[in-house]
Formats: structure tokens, sequence, C-alpha cells
């Protein structure tokens, strides 16, 4: 027979326990190191062409491609929940090799924008400035000889941005990865009135595996090729301080970190080596995945929704942009 001394809790001598800040929800609460609030959350929105278009986009459970009107709404009820910041994204009919769609003054963006600061007064607008939403190619630039034209495309995202500002955008968040798109759009901004309107980089967008489900809602997969010509090689990480550095230079006001949940590692290191408002965006893909293993039984959606916002958190990101935005304000109200 086998004999088990066990110690009791006069041998052990802890005059440290550490579980004693554990015992109760009241007690952890009081403890926590790492809150979440709704204003840290951005809800990205699909903005399409129509009236009354609410068509759910297949991979993103939970997730709509909405006309203008329906987007309004979407806004108001985001706002109710606690979310006062939006990103948008343009889905026209219209598409053409130069991304002309992408500053059209009646283009679904700028139509949203508009109605949203009159409709939802307090709301804060942030657009996303790419061309791949509106070329026929699918890519982030102007196309000459097979690749992707740095200075012509940035002359392109320059004209976005202003039509953004005019429209009465609050940020615009360049998403392209060219080189000088951001010293370029600060200096047209201010040339023409806009001095106000900030600016959200980002600053470091990693060439990922996980934007598929962005591009069904987007219909914005290339058409031949890939984007590793511009955005950044997944194995790097010094690269994006580099990236960071130079976007601060030229004018950013906030710079962003994307995927975020894959570079928990380079939100930290931005963080800790600028200290500027530090964005990271929790993408399409990263979403998809917590809702597909929900959906199949293997998490418990909620908890892990929670689990991997405070993660994001944690490492160092001020703003947060989820599809999860609206939820996780309702869990943690």
């Amino acid at each position: 027979m086998t004999h088990i001394h066990l110690q009791t809790h006069t041998s052990l001598n802890l005059t440290k326990r550490l579980r004693r800040l554990r015992q109760s929800e009241p007690m952890r609460a009081l403890v926590r190191e790492t809150r979440l609030s709704p204003d840290m959350f951005v809800l990205p929105l699909f903005v399409c062409e129509g009236e009354a278009v609410r068509r759910e986009i297949a991979s993103m459970p939970g997730v709509f491609n909405l006309s203008v009107d329906e987007a309004v709404k979407e806004v108001a009820a985001a706002k109710g929940d606690g979310i006062n910041s939006v990103l948008l994204f343009g889905l026209p009919d219209h598409k053409d090799d130069i991304g002309s769609s992408a500053y059209d003054p009646e283009a679904p963006v700028q139509c949203a924008v508009r109605t949203i600061k009159r409709a939802v007064p307090g709301t804060l607008v942030m657009t996303d400035v790419c061309l791949c939403e509106y070329t026929d190619h699918g890519h982030c630039g102007i196309v000459i000889d097979n690749e992707i034209a740095n200075d012509p495309t940035v002359d392109q995202l320059v004209r976005a941005a202003v039509s953004h500002a005019a429209a009465g955008a609050d940020i615009v968040a360049p998403s392209d990865m060219m080189d000088g798109r951001v010293g370029a759009i600060r200096r047209a901004l201010d040339e023409r009135g806009f001095e106000h309107v900030a600016i959200m980089s980002y600053a470091a967008k990693y060439w990922s595996a996980f934007y598929g489900p962005f591009r069904e809602a987007a219909n914005s997969a290339p058409r031949f090729g890939d984007r590793r010509s511009h955005q950044m090689d997944p194995a790097n990480a010094a690269e994006a301080l580099r990236e960071v550095e130079q976007d601060l230079a030229e004018g950013a006001d906030i710079v962003m970190v994307k995927p975020a949940l894959l570079y928990l590692d380079v939100i930290t290191r931005v963080k800790e080596s600028f200290g500027y408002p530090t964005a990271a965006y929790h993408v399409s893909g990263e979403y998809a995945m917590l809702k597909a293993a929900a959906r199949n039984g293997w998490i418990d959606e909620p908890r892990a929704m929670v689990e991997t916002l405070t993660a994001i958190r944690r490492a160092g990101a001020d703003v947060i942009v989820t599809y999860y935005a609206r939820d996780i304000a309702r869990a943690i109200a």
C-alpha cells in the first residue's frame, strides 16, 4: 500500500499566495491589468450601391454588404451598443484599371460619409483609402507592365483621400502600402484646408493568408499575381519599425499593424518604440476562424472573442478594428 505524505499549510510557509487575488470575480476585476472599453473598438462596414441591400457575406457570418441606408441603420445600432467609430470600405458597381470610382463624390463611401455624419451625429467616421476595391484587376494600384506602379498609384490615392475628406471623413486610412503615400496625402489635405483630418496609416500591413474573407466581401481578389511586392513579408519585424518610422515622419497620426493576432509581437514593438497611438486590425480570416470553430461547437465563442481582443489590447493596441465590435461592446457593458 502506497502512502502519500501531504504537506500542511504550516509546513509550506508561503508568505505570498498569488491565488489570493483570483478568488472571486470582484477580486479578479479589482486587479485586472488589461481592460477593454467600447471606445477603443472600430466597426468595419462594407458599403455598396443600391437601396435596402443587406447581403450577408458567406465566409463572415454576421457581416454584411450594406447599401448606404442600411449602413446608417448599422451605425446607429452600433452607437446604441457604445461603438462610436466606423471604418468604411466601398463596393462600387463600376470598376476600371485605374480605380477612378475611388474618388467619385457620388460613390458609396462618399455618400455614406455624408449621410452618417448627418443622420448619426457624433460618429467618428474613418475611410479606407486603397484602390483594390475599385480596380477591375483587383490590385491595390495602377498596373504598368505587370507591376504595381508606386507613384502613379499615390496620385490616385491622394484623389481618393481628398474626396473622403471633402465628404466629411474624420480620419482617412491608406491601406495600400505604397511608398510615400502618407506624406502626399498629408500635403494634399493641408493644401485644401483639411488640416483637421487625421491619417491612420496601415503602416505595417503584412502579406497574409488571413485576408481571404475580406476579398470575398469586397470582391477585390487580384485577377493575377499577388501583393507581396508591396505588402510586408510575414517573417520581418524590424522592417515594420522602419515602415512605422517613415509613416510617422510623413505625418501619420495613428499607425496600424495588420493582421493583429499573428503579429502581437510587432504591435508591442511598435508601441514601445514610438509611443504613438497604435491600431491593430483583427482581420476577416481571424474573425472567420472563430466563427467556424464556434459553429462546429469546438470553442466557446463569447469567451474566445473576449480573450482574443484582450490579447490584442494587452500587446499594446490602443485602437482595435474588429468585426466583433458590437458584440464585444455588449459583452463588456
